[in-house]
């Protein structure tokens, strides 16, 4: 069973930074494109960035492009999205999966881990 653990949210100012952790077990994540989620109160999960197996090609949301850098480490099964110019509609609890790449990029995995809440200051 794989299991989830996003960190480094936090509440932070506008134009401030802000740099998330996915730390991955149960399955070994250099087979799969991986990428961050996020939900705002009353919305739906969308999709923020992905990130292919190498690490070679990555994807990003509209919103965040520009502005969101996603990583990873393979060797350490860990996940990262670098976040700067933060903006009041950032304001979510974000989540990290397994992703399969479509023209909407959708979650691979069924379980979720509990997320991190990232909350921007106007």
């Amino acid at each position: 069973q794989v299991q989830l653990v996003e960190r480094g949210g936090g509440l932070v100012q506008a134009g401030g930074s802000l740099r998330l952790s996915c730390a991955v077990s149960g399955r070994t994540v250099n087979i799969y494109n991986m990428g961050w989620f996020r939900q705002a109160p009353g919305k739906e999960r969308e999709f923020v960035a992905a990130i292919s197996w190498s690490g070679g090609s990555t994807y990003y949301a509209d919103s965040v492009k520009g502005r969101f850098t996603i990583s990873r480490d393979n060797a350490k099964n860990m996940l990262y999205l670098q976040m700067n110019s933060l903006k009041g509609e950032d304001t979510a609890v974000y989540y990290c999966n397994a992703v399969h790449l479509a023209t909407r990029p959708a979650p691979l995995w069924d379980s979720w881990g509990q997320g991190t809440q990232v909350t921007v200051s106007s």
